[in-house]
């Protein structure tokens, strides 16, 4: 049987040779074999024992489906932080049955309702907690209406917590600082979205959510990548239902245009929507300025502008373009 690691016998050893990082120092030979039943693993050329503790992270039980295997799990979910206890606390589940499902005794779900009014009390009993608890609320229904991915709702409650511990919350508002961390953490992961379309889901004005983005980059040093306006093609197309060879042939014009500088100093958003016109034109797929222009958040003067620019430095000829 073969794996990523090597080939596996049936006498419970492995062989693996994947490059220099396990060599063997004594004979440089990149040949080592893995005694699973020992927990040693030796070099294959000159038998030199490299490891005698290997330890064995897996189960020690067998599951063969996936659901025999979660059965088994004796841990919990992983920490999230978009949970405001990261998802480490108890719940005390609202359906007043025990575990069998029969139904609680009177003075047993009274006593239950007592239990879980205080263990809620307890969750959120001191002032950050109950921020925390107010912030991943609205971090999840922010990030739900924009549709963006697990990984940058993680990121964005990480940014959150860092400036609560840096006390930028204090004073401003919650809605704000969540917009403008998950606006931040979608620039990092190279996913970002316009600064408008934020601002409308977040019922925050433009000009708040400018200055706490703004704050969590000078306070917390974030590192935050240029942004290209090649970025939003797949969006802006999907919204707009342009086929693929339409994307590619946009890809193509924006790589042209900074090859020769054209990008420098403008606004992506503008380039973008210019570069789908073009393409359009091109490909026999038109979509009007005003569509381009809605979807990408940007005014039918900038992408006449942008489109002007564009055609007149990569001279195309978009009145006989096929």
């Amino acid at each position: 049987m073969e794996n990523s690691r090597g080939a596996i016998s049936g006498n419970g050893k492995s062989t693996r040779s994947d490059g220099e990082s396990h060599a063997c120092p004594e004979c440089g030979a990149g040949s080592v074999v893995e005694d699973i039943a020992r927990g040693e693993s030796v070099c294959g050329g000159c038998g030199l024992v490299l490891s005698d503790h290997r330890i064995d992270t897996g189960a020690e039980w067998r599951a063969f489906s996936s659901e025999e295997g979660d059965a088994r799990s004796r841990v919990g979910a992983p920490m999230r932080y978009t949970i405001h206890d990261k998802g480490l606390s108890t719940v005390i589940d609202w359906r007043d049955r025990d575990i069998s499902g029969r139904k609680l005794t009177p003075s047993r779900r009274s006593e239950i309702y007592r239990l879980r009014k205080w263990q809620i009390r307890s969750r959120v009993h001191s002032s950050m907690d109950r921020n925390l608890a107010q912030a991943m609320s609205e971090l999840e229904r922010l990030s739900s209406q924009l549709g963006l991915p697990k990984p940058i709702r993680e990121l964005a409650a990480l940014l959150y917590r860092k400036s609560i511990v840096k006390k930028l919350v204090r004073g401003r508002s919650i809605e704000a600082m969540v917009a403008a961390c998950l606006y931040a953490a979608c620039r990092i992961r190279i996913k970002p979205r316009p600064l408008d379309e934020v601002a409308d889901a977040s019922r925050v004005n433009k000009k708040k959510l400018g200055q706490c983005y703004r704050l969590l980059l000078r306070s917390l040093n974030l590192r935050i990548p240029l942004s290209s306006p090649v970025h939003y093609i797949s969006r802006f197309a999907s919204e707009l239902r342009l086929s693929s060879p339409v994307q590619l042939r946009t890809v193509e014009i924006l790589n042209q245009s900074r090859a020769i500088g054209l990008t420098i100093g403008r606004d992506p958003l503008g380039l973008a929507a210019a570069a789908i016109y073009i393409a359009s034109i091109m490909l026999d797929d038109r979509r009007t300025q005003r569509e381009i222009a809605e979807v990408a958040r940007v005014t039918e003067v900038t992408v006449r502008n942008r489109y002007k620019e564009i055609v007149a430095k990569l001279k195309i000829d978009t009145l006989n373009s096929v």
